[in-house]
């Protein structure tokens, strides 16, 4: 169970934490022929190499590789401006997929690695989740909800980003999600009930009016999402602990 929470790990690491924005939108345009599709699968190789921590066990990086590597580029020649929140999902799903048959042909190969802090399985588990709820969740809570995005008149008054700090509202969804997830591990429900309350009057204290409707659904969407996938994430990571 251990090695394939390193995997999901170095997966999260590679598809979310180092790959930039501009990869992805080169990948999108050259398709084959971007550069970046190729140290992206690379990338991931060298990240499982780094969390087993083996350099002699060549066999699980390289399969990481190769099959990063063909689903991403299966992704890129099939998917379409229309589809691709679909293949988003679909893709991580067989990312997913190619992990778990990883983990089932090649567990016998893992050994434990040496850093410190990641010696125990709680201390696998934990990182894991912590690097999930960042942004990974923010990620893939943005693709749900970019359907129902609203359209916000750039020269009205009341534009609700006129006087937002930037990339606000990203930072605070992943501490929140960070505070849940500790208040969970900790049994402590009562706080991640104040926590949802002081979001909603902080929050939600200047979308009251009729004409702010939509923005005020579509924020409300998100927020449930995020400490939905927090509070998912907090009781998955205390039932691992149990089986471990």
């Amino acid at each position: 169970m251990i090695l394939l929470i390193k995997l999901f790990l170095a997966h999260l690491i590679g598809d979310f934490i180092l790959q930039p924005n501009r990869w992805v939108k080169e990948k999108d345009v050259k398709k084959l022929r971007a550069w970046q599709l190729y140290i992206h699968a690379l990338i991931h190789g060298v990240l499982t190499i780094l969390i087993l921590w083996d350099v002699t066990n060549w066999v699980v990086p390289l399969m990481v590789f190769l099959t990063h590597l063909i689903i991403d580029a299966l992704k890129l020649v099939i998917q379409r401006e229309e589809n691709k929140r679909m293949f988003f999902f679909l893709d991580q799903g067989l990312h997913m997929i190619a992990l778990t048959a990883i983990y089932y042909f090649t567990s016998s190969l893992s050994k434990p690695i040496n850093l410190q802090w990641l010696r125990t399985d709680e201390g696998i588990v934990t990182l894991t989740s912590i690097i999930f709820l960042m942004t990974p969740v923010s990620i893939i809570i943005k693709t749900i909800i970019s359907k129902w995005t609203p359209q916000v008149d750039t020269n009205s008054n009341n534009n609700p980003e006129d006087d937002s700090l930037q990339s606000a509202g990203k930072y605070i969804g992943i501490i929140e999600r960070l505070f849940v997830f500790g208040f969970v591990v900790y049994g402590q429900w009562e706080a991640v009930g104040f926590l949802i309350a002081a979001k909603s009057v902080f929050r939600f204290g200047d979308l009251k009016s009729g004409s702010e409707r939509k923005l005020t659904e579509y924020v409300l969407i998100g927020t449930l999402l995020s400490f939905g996938l927090a509070i998912s994430t907090g009781a998955l990571y205390k039932f691992l602990l149990t089986i471990m």
